[in-house]
């Protein structure tokens, strides 16, 4: 098994990218194995929501000729661009990452046991705090672990996939737009169809920990 994080030191070979995006690497070839099947899965999620190169651009603000690089493994993103297109695509960078670094795992995307280790696992920004995803391989589900300490919503988040969520402790108030705001605590769970606006933040001052599931259609 391997941990990977996603706040790792930035690449040294370093190319300024328009005023529309941060700093990029690009290339004429593939840089590594690990950009190369990020720009893989960027692509796999990208086709699994209909989306077109042009259009992906749009939504995530950065220029299409970056994507095309990007997708053929010939660019690195930096951590504002990875986040600009998780959102874009209804995921978010650790989901993004995993789903590369799964690969390099051995027997992570065809094993048919996989055990994740208390500080094992991905781990990297997701929402309002840091998540820690709890399996290897390509399964029908995502399961993570979530801390967070944030007390205010931000903005909404909505994906294609349903998902779940149990607190573990701390308190959390759950706004699902127009299908309401719930406060939860120890013990609690939440379920929402996919499609769902959603946000979530600290009810009281403090840290909270869920145990979140979301479908896994792309990949």
């Amino acid at each position: 098994m391997v941990t990977v994080s996603v706040t790792t030191r930035p690449p040294r070979r370093i190319a300024r990218h328009s005023s529309r995006g941060p700093a990029i690497s690009t290339g004429s070839v593939a840089l590594d194995e690990q950009t190369e099947r990020l720009g893989a899965r960027i692509r796999s999620f990208r086709q699994a929501r209909g989306l077109t190169l042009v259009e992906l651009a749009r939504l995530a603000e950065l220029s299409h000729p970056f994507l095309s690089q990007l997708e053929r493994g010939q660019a690195r993103p930096s951590m504002v661009s990875l986040e600009r297109i998780a959102r874009a695509l209804g995921s978010s960078q650790i989901e993004l990452i995993a789903a590369a670094t799964d690969d390099l795992v051995p027997g992570g995307a065809t094993q048919r046991v996989s055990l994740v280790r208390s500080m094992e696992g991905p781990q990297g920004p997701f929402g309002g705090g840091e998540a820690r995803i709890l399996v290897h391989g390509d399964v029908p589900f995502t399961p993570m672990e979530f801390r967070g300490s944030n007390v205010s919503v931000g903005e909404f988040y909505t994906h294609e996939e349903d998902e779940f969520l149990h607190v573990v402790s701390g308190r959390v108030l759950v706004d699902l737009a127009e299908e309401g705001s719930f406060e939860l605590g120890p013990g609690d769970s939440i379920h929402y169809a996919g499609g769902t606006l959603h946000r979530w933040c600290s009810a009281v001052a403090g840290e909270y920990h869920l145990f979140i599931v979301k479908e896994r259609r792309a990949g």
